[in-house]
């Protein structure tokens, strides 16, 4: 099992410091809720199909996560409190490479 570390402020600016596997396919959406980071039903509420904007965060490390795909621009178009790091947690999978990734939980709506 290879895991990394991840910093993840939630949504009451609460910081946490998280183990998390790169074997298992696993996104920063999924990550969130193993943790329970966010209450039940507001964070993932689309089941990671880039859907609802309810896993949006923004990117506090210069970690390079690629493009964001049509589908996630087109997400976070319609979506509350977008920054230019916003990004929806669910299109970026762990790999070793996000290894001291920091993130922040975007507010709910």
């Amino acid at each position: 099992m290879s895991d990394i570390k991840v910093s993840i402020t939630d949504r009451e600016g609460k910081q946490h410091l998280v183990d998390a596997p790169t074997d298992m396919n696993m996104n920063l959406m999924e990550l969130v809720r193993s943790y329970e980071l966010a209450p039940e039903g507001t964070i993932g509420v689309c089941g990671g199909m880039a859907m609802c904007a309810s896993c949006q965060c923004y990117i506090r490390s210069d970690h390079n996560l690629g493009n964001r795909s049509e589908e996630e621009e087109a997400m976070l178009s319609e979506a509350f409190y977008v920054e230019d790091n916003s990004r929806l947690g669910c299109q970026i999978y762990l790999t070793g490479q996000l290894n001291g990734l920091e993130i922040e939980l975007a507010p709910d709506s």
